[in-house]
């Protein structure tokens, strides 16, 4: 009777009817079909069923076992550290059969999780603050889904300063509040200086930290407290400074007329102004650009004083309007205003363009025009002060200006007719 035999390399593993190997996972089925029960990564490879007779017929059974992919991160702990400016390397290890493919996403991306690389290890060259973040490391060879491994890129860099408000508007008898946000690793301490003074907490100032911002407020403002004042934070890697100026001079005038005039030689301007003190001189200037397709080309400023208001919408907000005559039709115009209070000029405004209207439109096509090219359907006096509703201003201050600025307006006009 010919005997037969199951081997692994030159293992035996059955002969006849007798289990060889030590192994309880292997088991003879009728005598000649091998089972292995509870497959493991090492039982792959080459299975032989060899018939001892004078032949030497053999049958080559090869075993291959699909192992899902695992991943761990080198180093173990996840954490890679690194100073700014130099090179990160992130590395990780995966396993399984088949042999399963790394890619690389970024797992706090504002834009999402987009994909950096593929292979064992991703590599970041001249790094910042931006770069610190959670990287995450996918494995997969199509068994099962895939897995993934985050690691924690932590850039050490010196501190980074950005301030709120470069200026801040202050007003004696008030409070006055500076902000700073501090970026940066190492423990950064925070110091605030008026001009080269280092400032200590006492009855009227405070400094408060509230995750990277840091506040100064200041209570009772008085006139000594007006002044140049800086953040500071250091850490072991550095040093940074911002600097913040509180000042008793009104604020930048903010403008809010809409950009298209309702007439062809008139223009009604509409703008406010922070100041705690009372505003003591108000300066307008404005010129007309002269434009074509290839050029622009500004005229002469016009330069008119105005009285101040004597009165104020709120507790240091000034709201004020002034209506430019004799300008012309179609035209492209630009203004900026300037005011003084008890402490000084403020910075000139931001300049502001506005168009006046055609001289080929009638008159009764006015606001069905501007109402469905410029402003929607609804173009009327009470709605172009409506951006000063998001400037905090009372509605019933709104609607007495609007309704003045409009009977100021159609009292003009029919003047000039």
């Amino acid at each position: 009777r010919n005997i037969l035999l199951w081997r692994r390399g030159s293992a035996v593993v059955t002969a006849a009817n007798l289990i060889i190997t030590r192994d309880t996972r292997f088991k003879l089925l009728e005598g000649y079909s091998l089972q292995i029960k509870n497959v493991r990564p090492q039982d792959a490879g080459d299975y032989n069923c060899q018939i001892g007779d004078h032949d030497n017929r053999d049958l080559v059974h090869t075993v291959e076992i699909l192992v899902p992919p695992s991943v761990r991160s080198n180093p173990e702990t996840g954490h890679v550290t690194v100073r700014k400016g130099g090179t990160a390397t992130l590395e990780c290890k995966a396993s399984g059969n088949p042999v399963p493919s790394i890619s690389w996403t970024r797992k706090d991306s504002i834009h999402g999780s987009p994909h950096l690389s593929e292979g064992p290890t991703l590599t970041l060259e001249n790094v910042n603050r931006q770069d610190s973040g959670t990287y995450r490391c996918y494995a997969d060879n199509g068994i099962r889904e895939p897995v993934f491994v985050d690691m924690q890129l932590i850039v050490l860099s010196p501190p980074e300063i950005t301030v709120e408000k470069s200026w801040v508007h202050a007003g004696e008898g008030y409070e006055a509040q500076l902000v700073c946000t501090v970026h940066g690793d190492a423990n950064p301490e925070v110091m605030w200086y008026q001009d080269s003074f280092l400032l200590h907490p006492n009855d009227r100032r405070t400094m408060d930290t509230r995750g990277e911002k840091h506040y100064l407020t200041v209570r009772n403002v008085r006139a000594s407290d007006f002044g140049n004042y800086s953040c500071v934070a250091e850490n072991s890697l550095g040093r940074a400074k911002k600097y913040i100026e509180v000042s008793g001079r009104p604020g930048p005038a903010q403008f809010h007329s809409p950009m298209y005039s309702r007439y062809r030689e008139m223009y009604n301007l509409t703008w406010s102004i922070e100041s705690f003190p009372l505003i003591e001189e108000i300066r307008l200037l404005y010129r007309k650009l002269m434009m074509n397709e290839s050029y622009q080309h500004p005229g002469r400023w016009h330069d008119i004083i105005l009285n101040p208001p004597s009165t104020r919408s709120e507790s240091f907000r000034h709201i004020m309007t002034y209506t430019i005559k004799g300008l012309e039709p179609n035209s492209v115009y630009e203004t900026i205003v300037q005011a003084k209070n008890r402490y000084g000029w403020n910075e000139v405004s931001d300049i502001f363009q506005f168009y006046t209207l055609s001289t080929d439109m009638p008159n009764e096509d006015v606001e069905q025009t501007l109402g469905s090219t410029a402003y929607g359907n609804n173009f009327r006096a009470l709605n172009r002060c409506s951006t000063l509703a998001s400037e905090t201003v009372p509605g019933a201050i709104l609607l007495s200006l609007a309704s003045a600025v409009w009977r100021l307006e159609e009292k003009e006009l029919q003047q000039e007719r």
